[in-house]
């Protein structure tokens, strides 16, 4: 389905990554609170870099000659790791937070910080409360989540260099952290064009808040440990169903399907690992665009051990797999589709770029198997610039959170058993 066309090694352990909405760039958030964009090569249909003699400062360009990767830019932006990315949604401006409590927003083609957020304290200690995710709703609003479960809603229209920004709201839709946040499509009377609704995760509950009412209702408890979500549209609307499901990754294996507006309990399930002992965790999951694959819904699964699969959603089968990372098997907790359509994978200290392999692609490798008989504390008020860019990359001081603490949030358990699917493609590392 895909085939490796590029890897990218990172300096430190990979914690975030973030792919642009309209341009063939990549940021990523690393372990010793640098942050790091990526301009990636041309898509296949746009061939006006292939004969670029532009100098690349990335180690690897692509195999099918369309350009190279280059650094547009790198940072230490946080004391500490920097825990999660998002840009805006035109892509002009790139947040970032990290556990110095501290969420950054920066011009995306620069690098330049433009104004600081002081995520308040957790209450129930009176210390840095560290994000979890961060979101950009619409032009308006901005979604920090936490560690002690907090939702903080900001209105970023106030920022204007204000380091004191408070939250317009704050809810508290789970009990435990929150792991994943999915937007819901807006209704068709809308006059925005932008969600005012979103599905979050944390521990074993899924739950919807509403931007004006807060938090709307809370499902019952999965008994599994709930990491990651997406939304699927245009399904199929016969008998109850509304044609959207909303898709989530679970710590045992397992992806659990919901019927949009049923939201007390899961109505399906889809069986992604079964390793003797409880199946691998589920990081990250992306939905195939259009165009993209062998047609019909496809959802991308990023798993604990570097594996990833592939499930079609109504037939709900697995119908690929590949591998990440086959040596150090580092969980895949970052994964999406740039705008040319091919997907980032992003774990451990590697991030790689997959482009589509054509199903001629895929016969002719079979046939080749055969042949070969091979079948089978400091808060923002008291920083008032960045942290120096050209600080060495090299200098491992500022990776304080052991990497332990850091699954804690997601539980990966890093098991070795290899998986299995209905299709497996090899040789695409």
């Amino acid at each position: 389905m895909f085939e490796n066309v590029c890897a990218i090694p990172l300096d430190h352990d990979l914690f975030a990554q973030a792919i642009h909405p309209a341009e063939p760039v990549v940021a990523v958030g690393l372990a010793s609170g640098h942050v790091q964009t990526y301009r990636l090569p041309p898509g296949a249909g746009d061939d006006s870099d292939s004969d670029s003699d532009s100098d690349s400062d990335a180690p690897c360009a692509s195999e099918n000659g369309y350009g190279h990767i280059e650094t547009a830019w790198k940072t230490r932006r946080h004391k500490g790791s920097c825990r999660t990315l998002g840009y805006s949604v035109d892509g002009t401006q790139l947040y970032s937070a990290g556990t110095d409590g501290i969420v950054k927003v920066a011009d995306a083609a620069t690098g330049q910080v433009t104004a600081k957020i002081a995520i308040p304290l957790d209450p129930a200690n009176n210390g840095i409360d560290a994000p979890t995710l961060v979101h950009a709703l619409s032009p308006q609003s901005l979604i920090v989540t936490t560690d002690s479960s907090a939702l903080h809603i900001y209105d970023v229209r106030d920022l204007g260099g204000k380091s004191a920004l408070k939250p317009e709201n704050t809810h508290r839709p789970h009990d435990d952290y929150i792991s994943s946040l999915t937007p819901l499509p807006p209704s068709q009377a809308s006059t925005s064009g932008f969600s005012k609704q979103w599905v979050t995760t944390g521990g074993s509950t899924l739950a919807v808040t509403d931007l004006r009412r807060g938090v709307m209702v809370r499902s019952e408890d999965q008994d599994e440990e709930l990491l990651t979500s997406l939304i699927v549209s245009g399904l199929s609307t016969k008998g109850t169903n509304v044609g959207e499901k909303v898709v989530v990754g679970a710590g045992n294996g397992v992806l659990t399907l919901w019927e949009r507006g049923v939201w007390d309990d899961q109505d399906e399930r889809i069986v992604i690992d079964r390793s003797k002992g409880g199946g691998e965790s589920l990081d990250s999951l992306a939905l195939l665009p259009d165009g993209v694959g062998p047609g019909g819904k496809i959802v991308a699964v990023g798993m604990g051990n570097g594996g990833i699969r592939f499930a079609k959603i109504g037939p709900n089968k697995v119908v690929a797999e590949l591998k990440h990372d086959e040596l150090s098997q580092e969980g895949v907790i970052g994964l999406g589709f740039d705008v040319t359509g091919r997907m980032i994978s992003g774990g451990g200290k590697t991030v790689k770029v997959w482009g589509e392999q054509t199903w001629q692609d895929v016969d002719e490798d079979e046939d080749a198997e055969k042949a070969d008989g091979t079948e089978n504390a400091k808060r923002v008020h008291e920083s008032n610039s960045d942290e120096d860019s050209e600080e060495d990359m090299g200098d491992s001081s500022q990776e304080d959170e052991p990497k332990q603490k850091r699954k804690k949030r997601k539980r990966n358990k890093g098991k070795q058993q290899k998986g299995h699917g209905i299709l497996q493609f090899s040789g695409l590392d």
